[in-house]
C-alpha cells in the first residue's frame, strides 16, 4: 500500500440503507427495488422512515442508533406481482411419505425518488 492511497473509498453518490420487510437495502435515487408486498396501490408514493445509514455523497455519513432521526426515503410503487413459483418437496425415505408444495412470493417494485437526510 502506498502512502497516498486512502484507507476508505468514499462514494460520490447520495445513498441510504433502509429497512423494510425485515431486510436492509442500499438505495440511491432512481433505483428500482423489489420489496415484500406493501399496502399501497400502484402509482402511490410510499415513505420509508427507518433509515439505518445515509450519505450525502460529499463524504458525510450519518449512522443511526438504531435509525437516523429525521431521515426518510420516498418512492413510487411501479407494480405489484407474484414471483416465480418455488417448489418445496419433502421426502422421507422408506416411509412412502412424499409431499410437493408450491409457493409464489408476492412483491412490490418501487422506484426511489427522493432521499432526505437531516
Amino acid at each position: 500500500m502506498t502512502p497516498n492511497t486512502p484507507l476508505c473509498y468514499p462514494s460520490k453518490v447520495m445513498y441510504a440503507i433502509i429497512e423494510t420487510g425485515g431486510k436492509q437495502l442500499r438505495v440511491t435515487e432512481g433505483d428500482i427495488i423489489r420489496t415484500d408486498l406493501l399496502e399501497a396501490e400502484v402509482g402511490e408514493t410510499v415513505t420509508f422512515d427507518r433509515v439505518i445509514l445515509g450519505s450525502n455523497g460529499a463524504g458525510v455519513v450519518a449512522v443511526g442508533r438504531p435509525a437516523v432521526a429525521g431521515a426518510s426515503v420516498s418512492g413510487k410503487v411501479l407494480r405489484q406481482a407474484k414471483d416465480k413459483k418455488i417448489l418445496v418437496f419433502k421426502y422421507k425415505p422408506k416411509k412412502r411419505v412424499r409431499k410437493l408444495v408450491g409457493h409464489r412470493q408476492r412483491f412490490a417494485e418501487i422506484r426511489i425518488e427522493k432521499i432526505e437526510l437531516p
